[in-house]
């Protein structure tokens, strides 16, 4: 007999009191569901996340939170990196032999365990950009065993094996690591996915940003261009390409002269430069006889070869420079700021163009053209969208359209400001009610871990967001080019390593 069918003689359902049920239930589901999701957001809400920094003092290294909590003791004779500030992973050199360059390391996390001990060594992919800043490759670690090379996540998977001679960073790019096998390169991503296999003897990439793709030299020097998706974009058998690329146009060399080549290999134009510095849309800047102008693919002249210098701004702009000064030209020539300063630097994200003339004197414009302040600009914060500047009266703080505003409205999640008095700085509160009373000669904002920086008596010393002094002013840091404190700890001078210390 099957059990599932249902017979006539069986009582009837009444559907009234099944919709009655399955509502009541719905609404018992939906409640727990609610008071699950504000538990959970709690949770997160109140989750604390931990940052870690090197710490220096009585000659050794350890590391500490953004408390100032000590969590490695100092004890290592060489720097601890740390190659994201969010995680535990604080990689320690030993037995380092300095005739030969070899050394061991060893992996800590946050409770002084050792991490990651399957390999010899364990290190961060160090990178660095134009101006030779430092930074760590996210989420990824270089490993070694046995001589050869391989990759892990920072969970210590395993996401390329160990079978390279050697891996580093694409200088300069994020996300693209050289990887060599055979004596010959390759690429891949942070996440150990193969870009470009190990077949070239080259591989450079086209400007800063990896999205641009590749250039890859083969054996017979040709060169040829690979994306990041892995598309063979041009086939390696150009005698030289461009680092440059925009609106899908290659700079390359064929048959001893430069033109500039779509994606499909067409050409655009030739014999109409000597090289290419940038690509906007269609208008390339060219160097011609040592002098820069603009070309489009039209083959049209938009800005005659006659400048020293000539780079691309926003819109139809673009920076020039003329008798060794710096002005502001569009696209039909014409002057649109007269060349009368010595430095113009474009804020992309901020929207702003500070230009400076001999007297040191610092000019702001906005995108418009239109002069709105004339002072220093000393930061620029791109996640709360404001300008620091200093007038001649002072520090003013203004958001990206210049319009000057309060800090308490553009530091919405800070409780405590500095507040200048007779000369004096201290803190105050949002309804401008002094916590701090005004005793120092120069004063910071509140970092991010709660701590600001103070002088008094020509030393600096820190206060925390209790308005209680966590450091004496003791220290002479006149040459620091930034002065940040962690409870007791202040920023070393060296900004590439990013260490604390007592010193």
């Amino acid at each position: 007999m099957s059990r599932g069918k249902r017979y006539d003689t069986e009582p009837k359902l009444n559907i009234k009191k099944v919709i009655a049920v399955i509502i009541a239930i719905a609404v018992i589901i939906m409640f727990i569901i609610g008071i699950k999701t504000l538990l959970t957001t709690n949770t997160q809400e109140n989750v604390e996340i931990n940052y870690y920094y090197p710490v220096y003092t009585n000659q050794k290294w350890g590391v500490i939170n953004q408390k100032g909590d000590i969590i490695v003791e100092p004890t290592k004779d060489e720097i601890i990196t740390i190659p994201d500030s969010k995680q535990e992973i604080f990689i320690c050199i030993e037995n380092v032999d300095y005739n030969n360059g070899n050394y061991k390391t060893k992996v800590l996390n946050s409770n002084n365990q050792e991490i990651f001990t399957n390999y010899d060594t364990v290190e961060a992919i160090e990178n660095n950009d134009k101006n030779s800043n430092l930074w760590y490759e996210q989420g990824v670690l270089k490993v070694k065993k046995e001589n050869k090379y391989g990759l892990i996540d920072f969970s210590g998977k395993e996401i390329l094996p160990l079978e390279y001679q050697e891996i580093k960073a694409l200088s300069g790019v994020k996300n693209s690591l050289l990887i060599k096998k055979d004596d010959k390169l390759g690429l891949c991503d942070n996440s150990g996915i193969i870009i470009i296999p190990t077949n070239y003897k080259e591989i450079k990439p086209i400007e800063q940003n990896y999205q641009n793709g590749y250039i890859v030299v083969n054996d017979q020097n040709k060169y040829g261009v690979i994306d990041f998706n892995k598309v063979t974009i041009l086939e390696p058998k150009y005698e030289d390409i461009k680092q440059v690329k925009g609106n899908n146009i290659y700079i390359i060399k064929e048959n001893g002269n430069y033109k500039a080549i779509n994606k499909e290999g067409q050409t655009l134009l030739e014999n109409k430069f000597d090289n290419v510095t940038q690509i906007n849309e269609d208008n390339l800047v060219i160097i011609k006889n040592g002098k820069y102008g603009v070309i489009n693919t039209k083959q049209e002249e938009k800005i005659k070869a006659e400048y020293e210098e000539l780079s691309y701004l926003y819109d139809e702009y673009y920076l020039a420079k003329k008798d060794g000064k710096y002005g502001i030209i569009d696209l039909s020539q014409k002057t649109v700021l007269k060349f009368d300063y010595t430095k113009i630097a474009y804020q992309k994200e901020a929207g702003i163009i500070q230009l400076e003339k001999d007297n040191k004197n610092t000019e702001i414009y906005n995108t418009k053209l239109e002069k709105k302040l004339e002072g220093i600009v000393e930061k620029v914060d791109i996640e709360n969208s404001y300008l620091k500047i200093r007038l001649q009266d002072g520090i003013h703080y203004y958001n990206f359209k210049l319009e000057e505003k309060p800090l308490k409205e553009l530091l919405k999640d800070k409780q405590l400001f500095v507040s200048k008095k007779d000369g004096k700085y201290g803190y105050v509160n949002k309804k401008e009610e002094v916590i701090v009373d005004y005793i120092y000669e120069e004063a910071m904002e509140f970092n991010q871990h709660g701590y600001a920086a103070v002088k008094k008596d020509g030393k600096w010393g820190a206060i925390n967001e209790k308005a209680e002094q966590t450091s004496e002013c003791k220290y002479e840091l006149e040459d620091n080019i930034i002065v940040d404190f962690i409870s007791k700890w202040h920023l070393g001078q060296d900004l590439n390593s990013y260490y604390y210390t007592d010193k």
